[in-house]
């Protein structure tokens, strides 16, 4: 069972690194090319015109492709958080679906209704309620604080 698992893992890492590679291979491509792409609009425009304009000519080059890259960035960014706040909703409902349908932890629950009482119960779940909404507010800030980088 658990080489099983071992090996899993293993194989899903040796793509990640393989795919990684292949990613960094073209951007080091695509670097390549701009450069190139940008150093014959430098030459054209320096021929044609001027040093200046040139010079500028490359410079709004790049700005654009700063502006590019920025905004599917935020597309990203944006896109991640949806996807992770659509996770903790869907695992926040799948938990509270399991914990009322187990019968056994409903049955547990009754009989320590019973031998308690109804009366001593209700500070004891107030104090309880207290506990897990402070024990939520602080998972839900250290989730906030370590977001991913990408």
């Amino acid at each position: 069972m658990f080489q099983r698992l071992i090996g899993d893992l293993k194989d899903s890492a040796g793509n990640a690194v393989r795919l990684t590679s292949l990613a960094a291979a073209a951007a080091m491509a695509l670097l390549v090319t701009a450069a190139f792409l940008c150093a014959a609009a430098f030459v054209f425009v320096l021929q044609k015109y001027g040093p200046v304009e040139a010079c500028l000519t490359v410079a709004a080059i790049f700005f654009v492709v700063t502006l590019i890259a920025a905004g599917s960035y935020m597309a990203r960014k944006k896109q991640i958080e949806a996807r992770a706040a659509e996770q903790a909703a869907r695992a926040a409902k799948s938990t509270a679906q399991t914990v009322l349908a187990d019968p056994m932890l409903v049955a547990a629950g009754i009989q320590v209704i019973r031998a308690i009482g109804v009366k001593k119960l209700i500070p004891i779940l107030a104090v309880g309620g207290l506990a897990l909404g402070f024990l939520a507010s602080r998972s839900s800030a250290s989730e906030t604080s370590e977001a991913p980088a990408e």
